[in-house]
């Protein structure tokens, strides 16, 4: 039920923002991601650091810039949800928000709501109530279809990235915890192994 009301609350934030023109582009999208993967290359183990560096050429080969865009969460974790009762009263911390591929919000919310903590592998139950309910207020254009299991991998990176980030250069003074990497290291492995559930089939 949760998943499912994360799903269209998500879809009527992407309508309501589609024509808002001036938002600033995602500040970690694709430009950070690619600035940001030679800073941290030097403290992964060899394997991790193959990992990174074949999936940052995935993504290169794979551009989205085509998708329909508009201003995203782009971090709409379950931390940043506010229910009340069964039904969401509030959506917080927008502090990354910014002009992306609807698809990518999509993609990170996924990543986050509908997974086996364990393993980071996809619940199948959770995302078809998720995808079901975002595709009902908003439906999926055959573009976003073909390039789910892509844009499910960049946003499994750019998380993986921004942990290794705040892991091993965090800056001076900073108060907050740092979140494990290897949680999103295993979601991106999960991801390039079995893609993501079919848009067109979600419940």
């Amino acid at each position: 039920a949760e998943g499912a009301e994360v799903g269209a609350v998500l879809a009527r934030m992407h309508l309501a923002a589609a024509g808002f023109e001036g938002a600033p582009e995602n500040p970690r999208g694709a430009a950070w991601r690619a600035s940001t993967a030679p800073l941290v290359l030097e403290f992964l183990d060899p394997e991790r650091r193959q990992l990174l560096t074949e999936e940052l050429e995935f993504q290169r080969r794979h551009p989205t810039g085509a998708l329909p865009r508009g201003p995203v969460h782009a971090d709409l974790f379950r931390d940043n949800v506010l229910f009340d009762g069964p039904h969401i009263g509030g959506v917080i911390d927008f502090y990354f928000a910014g002009v992306d591929a609807f698809l990518f919000d999509v993609a990170v919310t996924l990543n986050d709501w509908c997974i086996n903590q364990a393993d980071g592998s996809i619940a199948p139950d959770r995302a078809g109530a998720f995808l079901g309910a975002y595709r009902r207020e908003r439906a999926f254009s055959e573009a976003e279809q073909a390039a789910w299991p892509v844009v499910l991998r960049a946003a499994a990176l750019r998380f993986w990235l921004s942990r290794l980030h705040d892991f091993y250069l965090p800056r001076p003074g900073e108060l907050v915890k740092a979140h494990d990497p290897e949680h999103f290291c295993r979601i991106l492995r999960r991801r390039i192994e079995e893609g993501g559930p079919d848009l067109s089939l979600s419940a």
